[in-house]
């Protein structure tokens, strides 16, 4: 065992308090964010009840009425359109246009307009930041301020990581110290006991946060260690250009959606973009079934938009492990690799920071006699909670009887009503 003034924990622990204290309420900042961003999709439709479709039909129209509806709404957008698909069958269908002329110059800013995918009326037309849950993202990912902030959040998730590392290696007493809480000392000392025990049951959790969140921010250093190439979180992939000459019969965006699908005729379309001037290509992107990227899955087929000749296939099945490895970085930061359920405990330690940090502030500032410290009696607490405890047993037990009271006459009524049966019908 280590001394307790040791060199190397003195250096660990002083790392940790001057992380903490100075970029603490960052780690607040990107946390919160991002716990709230995980369920951005239901706080949109809360706040803007009329996205959801309370009747949805069997069928929902073709996309080529649906884009031509998009296109009649914003004739003066030329160019690419991208539809997204709707992941449920009340949901709206979102088309993107990624450079409108009112964002120009903003980092990330492209028009959202959400359409009806079974009558092709245009619900909204919004642009990325500025709507509630977007605009959680933003902070999120980028801070508020574009390409820098993007730059700050992932350098705060590699701060983040050494902060939780030297707090972990800073303890001096041991794992069974480090989570008791001592009941019996001042305010200081038991802020200080909450810290570590909250910090032993969210730190890997929250360095497993941190560690995809700094990949997603610097995706061109994980591609480099992987041996591959355009697999950052938004990445459209290779420019695959439409080689076939011009005609006046183009390929329709349902007649391209339909070829993309012939190497992948169980696959579901997740998003479908439009060529992009006359060399363009129309880009398909499927979610097989065991893609573990629900939203942003990595099957991507390009259709010539002339001649509808498949132009280029990129299929996961065939990446390498460690472009695999990548696909897995998005679902896991966000919490949707395992399904909907899987969010909950992401939630929970987005929020993780916000409680660290009040307990190891409140902790210092005791310690530095900032904070008056003073004792802390759980003796009203111990009370109620004993009172309440047997109370909820009284009042179960009674309700265990009643039930059980319930059930006996029961099954006398069903034994005297088989006995009258069996007594009418006679001997057999």
């Amino acid at each position: 065992m280590q001394d307790k003034n040791s060199p190397r924990q003195t250096f660990w622990l002083k790392t940790h308090r001057y992380l903490a204290l100075s970029l603490g309420f960052f780690f607040v900042f990107v946390g919160l964010s991002g716990s709230l961003g995980v369920y951005g999709d239901a706080l949109d439709l809360w706040l803007n009840p009329k996205l959801g479709i309370e009747k949805p039909k069997e069928n929902p129209l073709s996309l080529d009425r649906i884009l031509s509806a998009v296109r009649a709404a914003h004739p003066q957008r030329l160019g690419s359109w991208t539809l997204e698909m709707p992941r449920t069958r009340d949901g709206m269908l979102t088309a993107w246009y990624e450079s409108p002329r009112e964002t120009q110059g903003r980092f990330y800013a492209p028009l959202m307009v959400s359409v009806n995918p079974y009558t092709a009326e245009v619900v909204a037309s919004r642009f990325w930041g500025e709507t509630a849950t977007t605009r959680l993202l933003d902070l999120h990912t980028q801070l508020g301020i574009g390409q820098m902030g993007r730059n700050w959040a992932g350098s705060l998730g590699l701060a983040l990581m050494v902060s939780l590392t030297s707090g972990l290696f800073s303890w001096r007493s041991g794992l069974k110290r480090a989570s008791t809480l001592n009941r019996d000392a001042g305010i200081g000392r038991l802020a200080l006991d909450i810290h570590r025990v909250i910090g032993l049951i969210v730190a890997i959790p929250l360095l497993f946060l941190a560690f995809t969140g700094v990949n997603l921010a610097f995706p061109r250093i994980a591609e480099s260690l992987a041996g591959t190439s355009g697999m950052g979180h938004g990445d459209e992939g290779p420019a695959v250009r439409s080689s076939a000459m011009p005609n006046d019969r183009p390929v329709g965006l349902e007649e391209a959606v339909l070829l993309a699908r012939g190497p992948f005729p169980h696959a579901e379309v997740r998003w479908v973009a439009t060529p992009e001037g006359e060399t363009g290509t129309y880009r398909v992107t499927l979610r097989q079934a065991w893609e573990v990227n629900r939203r942003h899955p990595y099957t991507t087929v390009w259709v010539d938009q002339y001649s509808g000749q498949i132009r280029e296939v990129r299929n996961p099945a065939r990446f390498n492990a460690a472009a695999t490895a990548l696909t897995w970085l998005w679902p896991l930061h966000t919490g949707e690799a395992f399904g909907a359920n899987s969010r909950l405990p992401w939630f929970f330690a987005g929020l993780a920071p916000l409680a660290l940090f009040l307990a190891g502030l409140l902790s210092w500032l005791a310690r530095r006699r900032i904070v008056r410290d003073f004792p802390v009696d759980f003796t009203p607490l111990r009370l109620g909670l004993g009172h309440s405890v047997k109370l909820a047993s009284f009042r179960t037990s009674r309700l265990i009887f009643r039930a059980a009271s319930w059930m006996k006459r029961q099954a006398v009524l069903f034994a005297t009503a088989a006995t009258e049966e069996i007594r009418r019908r006679g001997p057999w």
